[in-house]
């Protein structure tokens, strides 16, 4: 695996990085009646991390086009649970294809693991109602973060 770099949550990044690293927060609301952070929740940190991921670096940049979920595949390695230091989630890419491309992700701090994933996203034309080509430009932003 590549270095990380740290954003701020904008998708900004450093380097010349493979992993794309959000940070975030748990709180009181994020936890479920055995103190541990919901399963639901876990996916809502990735959608973060995501979200974050797909942004362009630069605000006048080109944006990726509309996109969908087709897939994601989440393993819970051990329990988060609420606390002052924030988490990170790393983001990178495994497989880019025409259509569509597979994102990974942990969610961990710096003594554990807490969730590894993986969601396969698929480009998608609303108009047509069917999925289109990523563009150049995306397939660049993707290719940075490729592993």
């Amino acid at each position: 695996m590549g270095a990380a770099a740290v954003t701020d949550g904008t998708g900004s990044t450093t380097g010349t990085a493979r992993r794309h690293v959000y940070v975030g927060q748990v709180r009181f609301a994020d936890l479920d009646p055995l103190n541990h952070v919901n399963n639901v929740r876990m996916l809502t940190y990735l959608e973060d991390a995501r979200i974050s991921f797909l942004r362009w670096d630069d605000e006048d940049g080109p944006t990726f086009g509309n996109l969908v979920v087709a897939r994601h595949e989440a393993d819970y390695l051990r329990p988060l649970t609420l606390r002052r230091a924030p988490f990170r989630v790393e983001t990178w890419v495994t497989e880019i294809r025409n259509a569509s491309f597979t994102l990974r992700y942990e969610i961990l701090d710096d003594d554990a693991v807490y969730l590894r994933a993986l969601s396969v996203l698929v480009a998608y034309d609303l108009a047509a109602q069917r999925p289109r080509r990523l563009s150049p430009a995306e397939r660049a932003h993707l290719e940075r973060y490729l592993a």
